[in-house]
């Protein structure tokens, strides 16, 4: 560069007006961050500027959380805008917790008081665990929980925008937890942990409760889950019934996401029409967007789960192996997991190659071929016709009004399901029919259950009393 020439940076500098070069204005700069947030958290705006100094600006948040969430996730495109705006050796961004809590802090640690965490960072470490192990490409997706993952999987990629809230319902260990840790590890993906991503259990919401009234720090719990959350999932919500207080911040936890469109999830093992021991105006809400449940999985699904698993694990395992896990261990997925885990362990403990022999006589103990408890038609007919409280005779009858029809086209559609009999077979058993009115009735049924909410509820429940037999 030749003397008396003006270097790139001085020319940019003397683009910049020096008004403001001077003044940093916390306002313009936060207007910008917002644009390249998709879900900026409603406290972000709260942010203030405690002083400036030369090219140093401190930002003051109210709370260490919000501190230390903006350090973590926020502060890099606070600097990067700033640049952006004011020129590149401009300003320089920093943040810290309002004086006011680090003044109590010092003034405990004076008084030779023990200093907690603060309970809102110490729950977020916690809120914002999942299991980075379930994700969706490693969920064995089939008939019986197709639709509970494509929903789960809309709402992972436009978080928010529909499905909210999502209701996943299922019996124990077919996948619930599995699919709304798969959702958080997706946003977490996509998003870059650009959103406040909650994954809880409903225990763990009700400690909080519990530990906040306890402790006179309600306001800071209601803060986090209200204010600082961009999707919540809840697990096992069943857990919190008959807790009336746990009811009453969860009512109003959901009021403010769903009002400020922040995404929820919630599983729970029944459906929210036959949940008991909760308010109504909350079953309600539950049912205010997609309710999905994940059924028993069929044999093939199984299957393919057990090649999953021996594929992740780098393990052969035969086909008649994997068949006879398939059609023996019934109950639910966490209980085929672990006697394959116990096969593996097994396998490589001697180093011998899994067999069917060896496959029967190491969980003689797990499956139920010993001694099965079978579900019949008949037993089908018995706690559908209950279910829907009319009787037996009116179920295998020729009636053709919706509230007999139905339930039997239900009963159809389960006998398919859970025993081995062809449709001639099952369309005799309801009063002599034609086999096509089952094959009719079983479609009409699959159909409906990805779209009529009563009809999914009570296909749902009706398994669950039919599979409470099974593990009985």
């Amino acid at each position: 560069m030749k003397k008396g020439e003006a270097s790139r940076e001085d020319l940019v500098d003397e683009i910049v007006e020096p008004e403001q070069k001077r003044q940093f204005d916390w306002d313009t700069v936060l207007e910008k961050v917002k644009k390249d947030l998709y879900f900026p958290p409603s406290w972000l705006f709260s942010i203030k500027v405690a002083k400036t100094e030369g090219k140093l600006v401190a930002l003051e948040a109210r709370t260490h959380f919000q501190a230390l969430w903006v350090k973590n996730h926020y502060l890099h495109l606070i600097n990067e805008t700033t640049r952006k705006l004011y020129g590149a050796n401009s300003f320089e961004v920093t943040i810290n917790a309002d004086d006011e809590e680090s003044s109590n802090q010092k003034k405990q640690k004076k008084n030779g008081k023990k200093i907690r965490q603060s309970w809102e960072s110490r729950d977020l470490e916690e809120a914002s665990f999942f299991n980075s192990a379930n994700t969706f490409e490693n969920f064995v997706v089939g008939q019986s929980n197709q639709f509970a993952h494509a929903a789960s999987y809309a709402i992972a990629e436009n978080p928010g925008m529909a499905y909210n809230p999502l209701f996943i319902h299922s019996g124990v260990g077919l996948g619930k937890t599995h699919l709304i840790h798969s959702i958080a590890n997706h946003i977490s993906r996509k998003y870059e942990n650009r959103l406040n991503t909650f994954c809880i259990s409903a225990e763990h919401f009700t400690n909080g409760v519990v530990q906040s009234i306890k402790t006179g720090s309600m306001d800071k719990f209601r803060n986090l889950y209200r204010f600082n959350c961009d999707v919540l999932l809840i697990d096992d919500i069943q857990f919190i019934a008959g807790k009336d207080s746990t009811q009453e911040e969860f009512f109003h936890t959901f009021n403010s996401l769903y009002t400020a469109k922040k995404q929820i999830v919630i599983t729970s093992d029944k459906p929210p029409s036959v949940m008991k021991n909760f308010e109504e105006r909350l079953k309600s809400r539950f049912e205010w967007g997609l309710t999905a449940d994940i059924q028993t999985p069929e044999v093939e699904t199984k299957m393919a789960i057990i090649e999953k698993k021996a594929e992740e694990e780098k393990i052969e395992i035969p086909v008649e192996v994997s068949s006879f896990l398939a059609q023996n261990v019934i109950s639910n997925i966490r209980e085929l997991e672990g006697s394959l885990n116990k096969l593996f362990a097994y396998s490589r403990m001697l180093n011998e190659e899994i067999t069917l022999e060896m496959s029967k006589k190491l969980l003689r103990g797990l499956v139920k071929k010993e001694t099965p408890k079978v579900i019949t038609i008949e037993l089908i007919q018995k706690e559908t016709s209950a279910f829907f409280g009319m009787t037996v005779k009116d179920l295998k009858s020729n009636q053709k009004r919706k509230k007999v029809s139905e339930p039997r086209q239900i009963a159809m559609f389960l006998s398919r399901k859970y025993t081995s009999s062809s449709f001639p077979e099952i369309a005799s058993r309801f009063g002599g029919k034609n086999h096509s009115t089952v094959v009719h009735a079983v479609k009409n049924v699959e159909n409906k259950i990805s779209k009529d909410l009563a009809v999914s509820n009570s296909v749902a429940a009706i398994s669950a009393i039919l599979e409470k037999f099974i593990t009985s």
